[in-house]
């Protein structure tokens, strides 16, 4: 794995050290992926972020890719909503365009996966693959599994498992209060939790539970209230966006002396809201952190261009992972290029990484990580200009966090 990493490094910045030799698919040809995730409306900040992150990475992965492709991205905002994401999905079909990539809200993802499914097998030569870059229900890669669908993040149940191995070494959580947001995401990291802490940690009192509003709460004091009242030492919740920043500033306000555990603090927006008061209060679980030493390039780069953090660190998969399939089948066809997909192992930022033939859900390590204040500012990244950092509190090697799947799977052909 370390020198897997070390050649990363050489290779000019996260995930073009693509290897292989792969014959052009298509030189020259342009290849156009449609975003579909919120530009307006509370939680915008973080499709700005997704959008820019893209941009980015197609124009990095278009000027050195095994295939010879070139990669637009055609934006579209859904508002958040599965209504407005099937309207987005005709208006896509209607311009030609094969590829689909969303990420905010599984909602939204599993009306497309339904949409996309009934699409393709109506419309034989005009298929349609979604390119899942952050919507992480299970039953995406288990129940509701499909061939045109592939997950670059790890989704709630793998990273709970992470979580909660660390949390069962922590002594000093004994009681926990469990809030997040209704709808199947908050649902799930709800449900994993409490089945992950029976196994590892039944000393451990849940002492509350709440599912707000998607998007929607502007102020959570009242929330933090029943929060305080419980006597909960440690918080556990799946929230993102304005959803968690709101939720961490009106605990910071009302003085809560707490444990957080999340899984989306380091994404676009919550770091600032965090800010000095909850050093070492504060993790989170992803499939990296800001300071892996091979995304330093990348992430001052990003940050001179677009004034923001480049935090949604699964898009660093989407692209140069498409790109390879591509070179792989020798084709930008969206069936041939699927069927590529499947075993398709990259080399990434945190080493290889491997797109699992049996259900579509890529295989990668998963970090917990500290928010910290800047000890070695030539050697840390200073997170959102706050003088803050994400301090790596653990590893975990695919193996590790990987779960099972139930995923039986129709292919075409």
């Amino acid at each position: 794995m370390d020198f897997t990493r070390r050649r990363f490094g050489l290779a000019v910045g996260a995930t073009l050290a693509l290897g292989g030799t792969g014959a052009f698919a298509q030189k020259g040809e342009t290849v156009k992926i449609a975003w579909v995730d919120p530009l307006s409306g509370m939680l915008a900040n973080i499709g700005q972020n997704s959008l820019r992150t893209f941009q980015f990475m197609a124009e990095k992965v278009s000027a050195n890719n095994p295939a010879g492709v070139r990669f637009e991205i055609v934006p579209f905002d859904n508002k958040l909503s599965p209504q407005e994401s099937l309207t987005a999905l005709r208006a896509i079909t209607d311009q030609g365009i094969r590829y689909v990539t969303q990420g905010n809200g599984s909602s939204v993802a599993g009306a497309l996966i339904d949409a996309i499914n009934k699409h393709n097998e109506r419309n034989p030569g005009k298929e349609i693959v979604f390119l899942n870059n952050a919507a992480v229900d299970p039953d995406f890669t288990n129940a509701k599994c499909s061939f045109w669908h592939f997950r670059f993040d790890a989704d709630t149940s793998m990273k709970m498992e992470a979580l909660t191995t660390y949390m069962r070494d922590e002594k000093n959580v004994k009681k926990v209060y469990l809030i997040n947001q209704n709808y199947s995401h908050g649902h799930q990291v709800a449900k994993y939790f409490k089945e992950a802490l029976a196994r590892k940690r039944p000393d451990v009192q849940i002492v509350g539970e709440d599912l707000h509003p998607l998007g929607q709460v502007r102020d959570f004091a009242p929330y933090v209230a029943k929060i305080k009242a419980s006597g909960a030492d440690s918080i556990v919740t799946g929230n993102w966006g304005s959803d968690l920043s709101l939720l961490i500033k009106a605990a910071k306000d009302a003085g809560l002396d707490a444990n957080w555990y999340t899984y989306y603090a380091g994404a676009n927006g919550s770091p600032s809201a965090i800010g000095p008061t909850m050093e070492g209060k504060v993790k989170y679980v992803y499939i990296g952190h800001s300071n892996i030493p091979e995304l330093a390039t990348w992430m001052k780069e990003y940050n001179a261009r677009f004034k923001e953090d480049l935090s949604l660190l699964s898009t660093l998969h989407v692209l140069p992972m498409l790109a390879q399939a591509m070179a792989k089948a020798k084709s930008t066809d969206p069936v041939k290029v699927a069927k590529a997909m499947e075993g398709l192992s990259i080399k990434s930022f945190s080493g290889e990484v491997t797109m699992r033939a049996t259900d579509h859900q890529l295989q990668q390590p998963l970090y917990i990580a500290s928010w910290r204040k800047i000890t070695d500012p030539a050697k840390q990244y200073n997170v959102e200009g706050t003088g803050y950092t994400w301090v790596q509190e653990r590893v975990f090697e695919p193996y590790v966090s990987s779960t099972p799947t139930s995923c039986q799977m129709s292919r075409p052909g």
